[in-house]
């Protein structure tokens, strides 16, 4: 990996932090939201679970990223 000063590394490794919280919250708020407008009670918990999966993905990929 090449090496771009501290700031490229800081970045990059803080959006790979914020990746995994990020994505479990926007996949919890979008099932909420269905659950409200469709009368459900199971989608945020549906949704939640694969916003975290692709949280993973995306945490993984990033990790796995060569340069």
């Amino acid at each position: 990996m090449k090496d771009d000063g501290g700031w490229a590394t800081f970045g990059r490794y803080f959006s790979l932090a914020v990746a995994l919280p990020a994505s479990s919250i926007a996949g919890y708020g979008l099932g909420y939201w269905l659950d409200r407008a469709f009368g459900t009670h199971y989608l945020a918990i549906v949704f939640l679970i694969l916003g975290t999966v692709g949280g993973f993905i995306q945490l993984i990929r990033g990790l796995d990223n060569k340069g």
